[in-house]
């Protein structure tokens, strides 16, 4: 996928105001448009620039867009950095929409760079509507943004204070963002794809409606240890040959910050999976409790002192004993039960 610089498709400055950046879409538009210029790739520049005007004319999406900085060049190999929007808030109306072209009335294809930012299809239409006559009440638009937690938070249950960033417009058609800092409380159980709701946290009611709602969509942070598969944790043990082959115990550490003895057998091949019942995460509704399970990985030393050398051809000329080739050890531990 390739960047799409929509300053540069446009004409304008990084910094340009509203009335700046309408006023290049209404020419190029103009100059494009199928039907008056019939030159080949006027359509296509035509639905370039509509789907330029559609992000920067948006202060939500061009605040969003404006997060991945001027580093990015026009044309550039591009992948979305992972979470890139975490913490961005915006309303109901801001993200999922065709773009107008010229006239109103046109709808171009959107391209996968929209798409991978934005998603696809018409702008929902918020909590609010309608007529803006005297005496008409309307609840606000809802406002939504991603956050990412620990899993400890949703092990444990948590309050955790976040920062949201709000796109606005000056009186000038400049874009920035306001912060807002909110208290959480993370329910135990919560997991990744889920949405906490805070009431009254969204946009503004019109007349006497109430403000809308705040959906925060729940991540992880990356964790170096564990991995998540529904309700249940995954977590990989390194064994040194002698461990795996004599047997020994191990300190297994959970998600809830503490540790579980687990006895490896004797003969324990790499690849083995322990699982420690009712040590995953539990349900946000009460449907039971998930699993931890344990993927033992035996490890060859990379350093061997002359001695250990030694003991090892010992035991090879003891042993005698070639491994048989097996199956992929891995090919089926992480599908979903």
């Amino acid at each position: 996928m390739k960047f799409k610089d929509y300053y540069e498709t446009l004409g304008v400055a990084r910094g340009a105001t509203e009335a700046e950046i309408k006023s290049a879409y209404r020419k190029l538009a103009r100059k494009y448009h199928p039907d008056v210029n019939k030159e080949a790739g006027a359509e296509e520049q035509f639905k370039q620039i509509g789907e330029a005007y559609a992000v920067l004319k948006d202060t939500e999406k061009r605040a969003a867009y404006d997060r991945f900085g001027e580093n990015w060049k026009n044309g550039q190999d591009f992948t979305p950095p992972p979470n890139w929007n975490e913490g961005f808030e915006y309303s109901d109306a801001g993200f999922g929409g065709g773009h107008p072209g010229y006239g109103g009335g046109f709808e171009g294809d959107q391209s996968e760079f929209f798409e991978s930012l934005f998603g696809r299809g018409k702008h929902r239409q918020g909590g609010r509507g309608g007529s803006s006559r005297q005496g008409m009440n309307f609840k606000g638009q809802d406002h939504h943004a991603k956050i990412l937690i620990d899993l400890a938070d949703a092990y444990n249950g948590a309050k955790r204070t976040i920062a949201l960033h709000m796109p606005t417009q000056d009186a000038s058609g400049h874009v920035s963002t306001q912060e807002r800092k909110l208290d959480v409380s993370i329910p135990k159980g919560i997991k990744a794809g889920q949405n906490l709701r805070l009431s009254g946290q969204g946009g503004p009611g019109m007349g006497e409606g109430p403000a809308g709602d705040l959906y925060l969509e729940i991540d992880f942070h990356p964790n170096p240890i564990y991995r998540v598969e529904g309700k249940d944790v995954f977590i990989d043990i390194p064994l040194a040959p002698w461990e795996a082959a004599l047997g020994t115990t191990v300190n297994v550490p959970t998600p809830a910050g503490s540790t579980l003895e687990l006895k490896i057998p004797a003969g324990t091949q790499t690849g083995r999976v322990f699982r420690l019942k009712g040590k995953g995460l539990a349900s946000l509704r009460g449907h039971g409790i998930g699993d931890q399970e344990v993927l033992v990985l035996v490890q060859t030393p990379l350093h061997l002192t002359d001695r250990q050398k030694e003991l090892l051809r010992e035991f090879e000329a003891v042993d005698g004993q070639k491994p048989e080739a097996t199956k992929p050890l891995f090919g089926t531990f992480f599908k979903k039960k």
